[in-house]
């Protein structure tokens, strides 16, 4: 098995979906709402991606995953997190 890198960000927040995850849709609601910029990865297009969020996620292409500019990640984060994190970032 391949090692799997961490994609390339440019900002603050990555998020790994899907174009038919219901949750995925909601996230991004959410975060359009707040003005949230985010940049946007469809795992079903970006085969590296989709490798990046099973290597995260035990083997599991779970969607939507967030990676951060920290190098960390969540899986299906609810927005609240979301931001406490980015403000966490924007902190530090």
């Amino acid at each position: 098995m391949s090692e799997v890198t961490t994609p390339e960000t440019t900002g603050p927040l990555t998020l790994f979906t899907t174009t038919w995850c219901p949750f995925c849709t909601r996230l991004k609601k959410l975060l359009d709402e707040k003005e949230i910029g985010y940049a946007e990865i469809d795992v079903e297009s970006d085969a590296e991606a989709a490798a990046f969020v099973e290597s995260v996620n035990n083997g599991n292409r779970v969607v939507p995953t967030a990676l951060y500019s920290d190098g960390t990640t969540a899986t299906n984060p609810p927005a609240s997190q979301v931001r406490a994190k980015l403000a966490e970032l924007a902190g530090a």
